[in-house]
């Protein structure tokens, strides 16, 4: 299974149906989302989750709802209900749409504003979220029904200091930093799933870090081979052109130690010396080689 299928059976394995303000504010976040549509008379809402319709069948069940059917098509699930039967917080508008009506959402959330939002927003990504294999990259999505409805939500979560990005000129809310989806899941209840999620950004933090530190190792080594190539052609010409005399005994020493050394470092060519110099001394050193073969190369 994947990693969003694995954190909605988590979540709509919960056992909260003694709740019966819970269930509803998350039945309200399920009707609220791109899945559940208008259709003739009745509200259909689908899935290829087994978990999802299950879980949105008990909702319906534990508020009231009892006259629904479910339908298998291929891979997905459908439940159907009566449009009579919506929730008084909902209502149907043009384009047959299911939006939030504004007045009774404040009414609801007077009491308990926090657990509600849980619920509410636990509803809304179990029937039209979705989250990547982190793995891959971090990202997590609702897709809403309305802008409206979209809009509903960032209030909600605003008031919990929950800040999810919205997609312009589209009704999606989404995240992409793993801290972020790690407080979301948390939030909503897939404790198990943050546990998990926070396993393999741990793996993965650890892979990028060390790819980093290979990379600029790479970097790094690349950047000494080519500086002692240079050196040792600058040495060598010097030497075809037969002027390493008129250099001086501490840039004779350097040059004859960088040619049988060409694999070491400044501070390891320093030690190597008659009389040992830092890694400032060998650079200034094989400085004043470079600048001799370049003087030469312009006459």
């Amino acid at each position: 299974m994947s990693f969003s299928t694995d954190v909605k059976e988590e979540l709509s394995k919960i056992n909260n149906y003694t709740k019966k303000d819970s269930l509803r504010m998350e039945l309200i976040g399920f009707l609220m989302i791109a899945n559940t549509v208008v259709v003739g008379q009745k509200i259909r809402y689908s899935t290829e989750s087994q978990y999802t319709i299950n879980r949105f069948a008990k909702l319906l069940s534990n508020c009231g709802i009892m006259d629904y059917t479910i339908e298998l098509q291929g891979k997905t699930f459908s439940i159907f209900l009566p449009k009579g039967k919506l929730l008084e917080e909902l209502e149907i508008q043009e384009k047959n749409m299911i939006v939030i009506r504004k007045e009774k959402m404040e009414q609801a959330f007077q009491k308990n504003e926090e657990q509600k939002t849980k619920d509410f927003l636990r509803g809304a990504f179990l029937g039209g979220g979705s989250i990547n294999n982190p793995e891959k990259k971090y990202h997590l999505e609702i897709k809403f029904s309305a802008d409206s409805n979209k809009e509903e939500m960032m209030k909600r979560l605003e008031k919990q200091n929950i800040k999810m990005k919205e997609l312009s000129a589209s009704p999606i809310l989404y995240l992409k930093e793993g801290e972020e989806i790690s407080n979301f899941l948390a939030f909503i209840g897939a404790s198990s799933g943050v546990l998990r999620f926070e396993e393999i950004r741990v793996m993965r933090d650890v892979r990028n870090n060390v790819n980093r530190l290979v990379n600029c190792e790479t970097a790094n080594l690349n950047k000494t081979i080519n500086s002692a190539v240079k050196q040792i052609e600058d040495i060598q010409f010097i030497k075809q052109k037969r002027k390493f005399g008129e250099l001086s005994e501490q840039l004779k020493e350097i040059a004859e130690v960088r040619v049988t050394y060409p694999e070491k470092s400044f501070v390891e060519l320093g030690q190597l010396l008659k009389e040992p110099i830092g890694k400032s001394g060998v650079s200034h050193r094989l400085k004043a080689i470079s600048k001799f073969a370049e003087e030469l190369r312009r006459k």
